[in-house]
């Protein structure tokens, strides 16, 4: 079947047809973040009530994660749902459905490289996850020293690269 080129989008597609770059980076975190879990795609299909097929599908943007689902992916997953748009690059970002189905619209106001989206760092799962150590620390005196540490480092700067 050859694919046209000079057709609308369908569903968030591309004009050939082919998953939205967006989807097929959201469904990359999805399978990062599961296997970090490791979690196979059938635990993460039952905890979800869906087929493995499914998952599969939205790991590969075969089939796009509409927002009550990703909602639920992210409470199964233990990351807030910002966490499938970390890290995207600016070419995916720039790719979404709407770019492909108003082909005259003014960019003025539709650039996504003009919008800058600063993630919350409470948000961040690094975050979370040090907050949680932290608090599973049962030598609250060590834990304050630790905290201490912290806070002294943070207003130190660094002159050279090497520390990166």
């Amino acid at each position: 079947m050859i694919k046209e080129t000079n057709r609308k989008s369908s569903r968030g597609r591309t004009p050939l047809g082919d998953p939205n770059p967006i989807d097929v980076h959201v469904g990359n975190r999805i399978r990062l973040r599961r296997t970090l879990l490791g979690l196979s795609q059938e635990k993460l299909a039952s905890l979800l009530g869906l087929t493995f097929q499914q998952v599969q599908k939205y790991e590969r943007g075969m089939n796009r994660v509409g927002a009550s689902r990703l909602w639920d992916i992210s409470k199964v997953l233990e990351v807030p749902v910002s966490f499938f748009y970390e890290d995207m690059n600016k070419d995916v970002a720039s790719q979404s459905p709407r770019t492909f189905s108003i082909p005259d619209c003014p960019q003025t106001f539709l650039r996504e490289d003009d919008i800058q989206f600063d993630a919350d760092p409470m948000q961040k799962q690094e975050t979370i996850e040090l907050v949680k150590a932290y608090y599973k620390i049962s030598n609250r005196k060590a834990a304050k020293h630790l905290f201490d540490l912290i806070v002294t480092m943070s207003k130190t700067t660094y002159n050279n690269n090497d520390d990166e």
